[in-house]
């Protein structure tokens, strides 16, 4: 499955604006919002949807509501920049917690927390992270939601590269991918190049 990548010329300015090592976290936090807001209305075009009855001031009418619930899974903590700009969308959402570091030392995924719902199995679920460096927080996010019964996995990220995707592919190749850009690749810190530095400590400003 091909990741999709955003193209649109605002997600492409925002995109620019928090690579950009001068803008402060403030700014930060605003274009990370807007673009995750973006990317969310791309991963979420094909939720199905169900028919209601709407009265408004004239008439009877039918509307449309979500055919299923909507769970968020913010990788602990970049992931909750996505999370402040998408959740006002659907304010209804559940939202979940991984908790992932990466070892400094090995660039290998430690899992350190998880709280998920019951309902993930009928649920549309949206992993959320900025950065798809190596792709091993996002495998190993993506395993402990498949093993709490997870069936239908979105991947929303901001920036990846070959060797995340790649990663996800081999592990995950049922999880669709939204991304901004695919970057060129990994550092010999496996860190994204041109990449945007550290999502989370940007974003928090620590």
């Amino acid at each position: 499955m091909q990741p999709v990548v955003v193209q649109h010329p605002l997600a492409q300015c925002h995109l620019a604006a928090i690579r950009a090592q001068a803008t402060p976290s403030h700014q930060f936090r605003r274009h990370l919002n807007l673009l995750a807001r973006m990317l969310f209305l791309e991963a979420s075009r094909e939720l199905p949807l169900r028919e209601i009855s709407v009265r408004t001031p004239i008439t009877q009418t039918t509307g449309a509501a979500l055919a299923r619930p909507v769970v968020f899974v913010p990788i602990l903590r970049a992931g909750l920049g996505l999370l402040d700009g998408i959740l006002p969308l659907v304010p209804e959402a559940t939202v979940a917690h991984v908790g992932i570091k990466r070892n400094e030392e090995t660039a290998l995924p430690q899992s350190y927390y998880a709280n998920l719902p019951a309902n993930l199995g009928s649920a549309d679920v949206f992993l959320l992270d900025p950065m798809l460096a190596t792709g091993g927080s996002a495998c190993e996010a993506a395993r402990q939601l498949k093993a709490a019964g997870a069936l239908r996995i979105t991947m929303i990220c901001v920036v990846s590269c070959p060797e995340g995707l790649s990663a996800m592919e081999s592990a995950h190749p049922d999880v669709p991918i939204v991304t901004a850009a695919i970057d060129q690749g990994l550092n010999d810190k496996c860190y994204i190049v041109p990449g945007l530095g550290d999502a989370g400590d940007r974003y928090f400003g620590t």
